[in-house]
């Protein structure tokens, strides 16, 4: 993850060393990270034998004292040379602006007007769903997976185990934005939300909000969930509400 490549940077600072990103962290907002494991192998092995151009890639992580201060933005730590191919590396994790707040807050609203009676939702991370708990009046974390019923947090900060125990056997949904810049929705800072889950609520009950500003910036949704076969499920196009009462449909791939 980040924390990896803050590491990395450090030990190759000043020297001609290509590095290559394999995404098996929990935060990946950096642009040295392929878009899964075996691009990063294939990636690996076309430098070898093609000798690949390299260029600067950034090197991003959460700013922990901001963070401390319960605000979710991102610091920039410096470049490492990277090894490039087309559609292989992600983009680096674009922060939201000041002027997204509005759009979020809107979003929320229409999400929150239509949230089912006894149905449990499963909340990742990120400031558009943090909107939706503002709204409700619920407790939520930034970075982290929370599970709600009725208006009321009954998980915060849930893992895996936690999220099956109380999704079996109720209807359950599950609300996520995807990363700006990068357009994943499931797989970067939300491996919470694991294959398991994922199978257990069905792509039909996956809810996807993005402000109109982060859509305009990535080119698609894309899922790393480190399962195949639900990657595959997940693939097509889904519905994205971006505003209050306005969806778009957007491809994941």
């Amino acid at each position: 993850g980040d924390g990896t490549a803050r590491d990395i940077f450090d030990a190759v600072k000043g020297k001609s060393i290509p590095v290559i990103g394999v995404p098996y962290g929990v935060k990946m907002y950096s642009s040295i990270f392929a878009v899964n494991v075996l691009a990063a192998a294939d990636l690996f092995i076309d430098y070898v034998r093609f000798d690949l151009p390299c260029e600067e890639r950034e090197i991003v992580d959460v700013d922990e004292e901001a963070f401390r201060r319960g605000v979710l933005s991102v610091k920039h730590y410096g470049y490492l040379r990277t090894p490039v191919k087309d559609g292989v590396l992600q983009a680096v994790k674009m922060p939201s602006s000041s002027c997204d707040k509005e759009e979020q807050l809107k979003i929320a609203k229409f999400v929150a007007k239509n949230m089912e009676k006894d149905v449990v939702y499963v909340v990742g991370p990120g400031l558009t769903t943090y909107a939706l708990a503002e709204v409700l009046g619920f407790d939520k974390t930034l970075l982290g997976v929370d599970v709600v019923l009725n208006g009321k947090t009954i998980a915060k900060d849930a893992d895996e185990g936690t999220i099956l125990s109380l999704i079996r056997g109720k209807k359950a949904k599950i609300i996520v934005t995807p990363i700006g810049g990068q357009g994943f929705i499931f797989g970067r800072g939300n491996q919470q939300i694991s294959p398991n889950v994922i199978k257990l609520v069905g792509k039909g009950n996956i809810i996807v909000l993005a402000t109109k500003n982060k859509i305009k910036h990535i080119d698609a949704l894309r899922v790393d969930t480190g399962d195949a076969e639900v990657d595959a499920m997940l693939r097509g196009s889904i519905e994205v509400i971006v505003g209050y009462g306005e969806k778009t449909l957007m491809d994941i791939v």
